[in-house]
Formats: C-alpha cells, structure tokens, sequence
C-alpha cells in the first residue's frame, strides 16, 4: 500500500536498532524545572481554553497513573500521552482505556503499542512482544475488544500544538524514515504513512523507527534540523528514561523528556510521579 509520494511501507526494513529496554542511563548535559515548585499556572502553553498537561510513559501501572494525574483533574487540562501506556505492568488495557476515556485527552502511539498490535494481526510476532514486556492477559483481553484495536490503530506518531511544540514518543528522527518524498506538511504526512504501515500489517516495522536511542539530549544540531522539518519550536518526548526529579530539559528547553520512569515494574525504583506527569513549561527565550 503506498502512502504520500510513493512512500512504501517496505521501505522501513532497515537493521535492528537497540531497544529502549537497554538505555537506562541519563543523558547529559541536563537542566530541570526548580523544585518543588511548578512553572506558574499563568505562563503555561495553553490549547484552546486549557493548559496542556503531558503524561510519559505509563508501562501498566494504573496505579502511579492515577496518582499522578490526581492533581490536575480532567475537565481544567488538555492531557497529551506520550505513548507506552502498555507493557510490563498488569494494567495495559486499563490504561489505554482510561487514556482514551480521560476528556479533554490526546493519546500518542509508543513502540509498546505497535509491537502489541503487531502480535494481534501476527501470531508469529507473540514471542517478541512478550520479549519486550508485553503481558498476555492484556494481549488477550485486548484482541476481545476490537473497538479499542481500532481505536489504537488511530492514534498518530506525533502532535504539533499551536505554539509549535512537537510531540513524540522517543527523542531521536528517525520518524523522518515515514516522509518519502513529501515535505510540505511533515507531521501530517508521518501519521498517514504511519496509519498505512499499520493497516498494511507491518507494523513490526514502525518498531524500528521508534526505537532508536535517543538523540536529541546529546546532538543539538541533529535537534535544530528536525525542529526546522518540520517547522517546531522544539520537542517533547518521552521512551528513554532520564533518571531527574523533573522531565528533563536539554539544550535551553528545545528539547524536553517526560520518561522519569513511572512504571514500577519496569524499573524497579521509586521515581518521582512528577519526572514523568507535568504541565508543560513556557517556550524558551
């Protein structure tokens, strides 16, 4: 199936790159926000009428999502999830569903996701998904619920807000492997050719251009070449854990990562509910 300018999903079989299970290292150089404090409620990016609040990686656990999100109730904030909602906690499906159900909400596909698709459509890509983290009562409860499959496959790679924050699951480029020829609208044409790797059966595929490590916290000029692709003012991610007390920024804010590593049973460790759940901060100066 092709997608803009001749873009064919079999065009994404380069080699294996290296899974965000293994980077669990900070990156630096790192700033983050002051503690204890948040950025003022007033100077916050607002979308429409609401401040926008975004939420990392969640990896199953209900829980720790729950309490993070207490603070700041549905109805006062445009929450945007990064993805990787599913995977080595017990609660993936129940995480997708509140995601979806939450108002006023915007969900990103993450790998996790994708591979968990991949395992729907393709009994032979199971062994690799539990690999990953991926848990079987959600594989199973999630191929009852062909709504919700449907509803996943809709999801887009990536979100550009109104003032010119990108959003996307992992910090490198590599979605640039989605444009083809097509430049004019970027991030549009991404999520298309995304959604036809999808529906092609091949979203295996999609798991190579989500996890390569992360590049943005260490290549600043990498970053400002994807910033003017496609057209952003910077970018906001989660995928590689940052080990911070507060979603980590690098090179004056241009680029921020929300993965503070939320899941307990993905990494054993008591992080901070805000290194991963925040609002997101004022553009930089």
């Amino acid at each position: 199936m092709a997608g803009a300018e001749g873009f064919e999903p079999s065009a994404l079989g380069f080699g294996d790159r290296c899974s965000d299970q293994t980077e669990l290292r900070p990156y630096a150089p790192t700033e983050f926000y002051p503690s204890p404090s948040e950025p003022p409620l007033a100077s916050i990016p607002v979308a429409g009428e609401l401040p926008v609040l975004i939420v990392g990686d969640v990896h199953g656990d209900f829980e720790r999502l729950f309490a993070a999100l207490k603070p700041y109730p549905a109805e006062q904030w445009r929450t945007i999830f990064l993805g990787d909602l599913v995977d080595f906690g017990a609660f993936g499906v129940g995480c997708l569903r509140f995601a979806r159900d939450r108002k006023n909400s915007d969900v990103l596909l993450g790998n996790h996701e994708v591979a968990m698709l991949s395992a729907i459509r393709d009994a032979s890509r199971v062994g690799f998904y539990i690999s990953v983290g991926g848990q079987q009562h959600d594989l199973d409860e999630l191929r009852k619920d062909e709504p919700l499959q449907a509803w996943m496959k809709a999801r887009p790679l990536m979100l550009k807000l109104e003032d010119g924050t990108l959003v996307q699951h992992c910090g490198n480029d590599d979605y640039r492997m989605l444009l083809g020829e097509e430049k004019l609208d970027p991030v549009g044409t991404i999520n298309t050719n995304g959604r036809l790797v999808l529906e092609s059966g091949d979203a295996h595929l999609l798991w190579d251009v989500m996890t390569g490590k992360g590049a943005f916290a260490t290549q600043p000029d990498r970053l400002d070449r994807w910033l003017e692709l496609t057209g952003s003012r910077r970018v906001v991610f989660g995928h590689t854990p940052h080990h911070e007390p507060k979603p980590a920024r690098y090179h004056g804010g241009k680029a921020i990562n929300y993965d503070g590593g939320l899941s307990r049973a993905h990494y054993r460790r008591a992080a901070p509910l805000a290194a991963s759940v925040g609002p997101l901060p004022p553009l930089p100066s």
